[in-house]
């Protein structure tokens, strides 16, 4: 019997059997606009090890833009019990401006919200989560952007919380993440990597994703090209 594997639950399942438990903490793709002008519209579908990832970023004057995300994941397993699903929406605002000929500079805040449920199973141990949870994020990112490649860095800051039965945990992250954008004018492939590294490890009690990778697409629209 032939069987057709599909890269995108590949790239999940393979970073979720690396933590070796079921991760409470899933880190969603960085969103890296990098505006140019006023009135940019910025719409992107991402795949990785967070699940599917929208994006929409608009900017809503020359240095004030805004930006709404979201990640979902239903990731099951054909041989064991083992599962992993979550749903994330948040949603942020900031500053953007420019430097030199192409250089871009960007400082996004934003809140968001979800839920988590996860199983994870073998001879040894079981782990296994079921909670919601808030994150808070401040995003500094530094880039160029051209017609053909974008090219950004971005590190963003987390300090998520959680709510499982009558327990609160919280953690505090530093998440580093490269993407590049390669296309031509307004529709762009998009390629993330990036790490999701505690500051307080020993004081976390859950377990976390500690990988950022994906692929994706991305259309925009109102971006004065120079």
């Amino acid at each position: 019997m032939k069987t057709n594997l599909n890269p995108v639950h590949v790239i999940c399942a393979a970073a979720i059997l690396a933590c070796s438990c079921a991760p409470v903490y899933v880190p969603n793709t960085v969103n890296a606009p990098l505006f140019t002008n006023r009135n940019e519209i910025q719409a992107s579908l991402h795949a990785g090890t967070s699940g599917f990832d929208p994006h929409i970023a608009y900017a809503v004057t020359d240095h004030i833009g805004v930006m709404l995300n979201a990640s979902f994941m239903n990731n099951t397993s054909d041989s064991t019990d083992n599962f992993h699903k979550h749903r994330f929406f948040e949603g942020g605002a900031g500053y953007y401006t420019h430097f030199a000929t192409r250089g871009k500079f960007e400082t996004f805040l934003g809140f968001g919200s979800g839920r988590v449920s996860s199983l994870y199973s073998n001879n040894i141990w079981t782990s296994s989560s079921d909670a919601r949870f808030n994150r808070i994020f401040l995003q500094p990112s530094l880039g160029i952007t051209t017609k053909v490649v974008d090219l950004g860095l971005s590190s963003r800051l987390v300090l998520v919380g959680f709510d499982q039965d009558s327990e609160r945990n919280s953690g505090f992250f530093i998440e580093p993440a490269l993407t590049l954008k390669a296309g031509y004018d307004h529709i762009k492939a998009v390629g993330q990597l990036g790490f999701s590294l505690p500051v307080n490890e020993d004081e976390i009690p859950f377990n976390y994703q500690p990988l950022i990778i994906s692929l994706g697409i991305q259309a925009n629209f109102g971006k004065i090209f120079k």
